[in-house]
């Protein structure tokens, strides 16, 4: 086992490579090939003229020779990485675009399509910067939506931060894969996230929701189903029977990993809830086999009205709602962060702060001077 420093010709004769020769042949872990040389980018002149061109020609050689002495101890200590001289001219946004084509999470794909137009379909490995990433981050701050060429619409602070913790992500998953040679989210600045309102609907609502048709029943159930258990629509989307499950007592519950965070939850289910997604099928089926998102919005609209709701409800304030109800029911905030599957209690209290607002309105609704 050994590392040689080398010289090799190059054209016209004037100058020398310098590389390094390895014997046993190392493994590039990039490429899976073994190779026995690395050159390592420094030249020496063939015949020095003069002193100072001997001595920097020493200088040179030293430097080799020290790196020379730092493979052979990585070699010694069975750490040696190969340094692929190919990587920085290689093509990042080939790679985000793969990396997000493996992603079930549609965000990914936005982001790749961001940083695409931000760097004009041109990026390389080395020119992934810390200054190209902040760069990138006041991008996505003043940017319009993707699909809004027609009537542009200025992003979302918060979408923006899910674009960018994406990219973020990205850079992570290439230093670990040894595609970057720094770790450039240790030099960066993240976006912060901004508090918005949640709306959610009343007891009252939810009743009026239950007792009024809809023109389509899986969204009618499948909404009904999150005010009940508080699940996100990807969840409730993707559920298949074999999740729904009976624990050691002998009562449902759903045993499934949330799509977003990754962690695997367990949330048990009263008999109003599993009665709701009525008898049981194939353990691979979909409980909510017609489900998709693209098909909720004009029958959610409708629905609503129907039932004579006007504000703004999306589909992900069924969410909203089961957490301020069980909160109006007295449930700790403990209990309710397992069951939503927060990881962090801060994320949970701002349901706290909802609740807070309601209280401030009904302030004014008992008097007791006759008016």
């Amino acid at each position: 086992m050994g590392v040689t420093l080398r010289k090799k010709p190059i054209k016209g004769g004037l100058q020398q490579s310098l590389y390094l020769d390895f014997y046993p042949a190392v493994k590039n872990p990039v490429t899976g090939e073994y190779s026995r040389r690395e050159f390592l980018g420094i030249y020496i002149l063939t015949k020095p003229l003069n002193e100072f061109e001997k001595e920097l020609n020493k200088e040179k050689i030293a430097k080799a020779e020290a790196v020379r002495g730092l493979r052979e101890m990585q070699i010694i200590n069975e750490k040696f990485d190969f340094i692929d001289k190919s990587l920085p001219k290689q093509n990042f946004l080939a790679y985000f675009k793969e990396v997000a084509n493996k992603r079930s999470d549609n965000n990914w794909e936005v982001s790749y399509l961001h940083f695409l137009n931000f760097t004009k379909g041109v990026c390389t490995f080395g020119d992934v910067t810390p200054e190209l990433s902040n760069r990138f981050r006041e991008y996505l701050l003043t940017a319009n939506q993707i699909k809004s060429k027609k009537n542009p619409t200025k992003l979302a602070v918060n979408s923006a931060l899910s674009y960018y913790g994406k990219f973020r992500a990205l850079l992570k998953q290439a230093y670990k894969e040894k595609k970057l040679t720094s770790n450039v989210n240790d030099f960066i600045e993240g976006i912060k996230e901004e508090e918005t309102s949640r709306d959610f609907l009343t007891i009252e609502e939810v009743f009026k929701l239950n007792e009024t048709p809809c023109e389509s029943d899986v969204i009618k159930k499948a909404s009904l189903f999150s005010c009940l258990t508080g699940l996100r629509f990807s969840d409730i989307e993707k559920l298949t029977w074999s999740e729904i499950q009976k624990d050691v007592a002998g009562d449902a519950v759903i045993r499934f990993r949330q799509k977003k965070t990754k962690g695997f939850e367990t949330m048990p289910l009263n008999e109003e809830t599993f009665e709701l997604i009525g008898s049981t099928g194939e353990s691979s089926e979909k409980v909510f086999k017609t489900l998709k998102y693209k098909d909720t919005q004009a029958p959610l609209k409708k629905w609503l009205k129907d039932a004579g709701i006007n504000r703004n409800i999306t589909f992900h304030c069924f969410r909203h709602t089961y957490a301020t109800l069980q909160l109006e029911a007295d449930t700790d905030i403990y209990t309710i962060q397992k069951m939503l599957g927060h990881k962090k209690i801060e994320t949970t209290q701002i349901y706290t702060h909802l609740l807070d607002k309601k209280k401030k309105a009904t302030t004014n609704k008992i008097s007791i001077t006759r008016k």
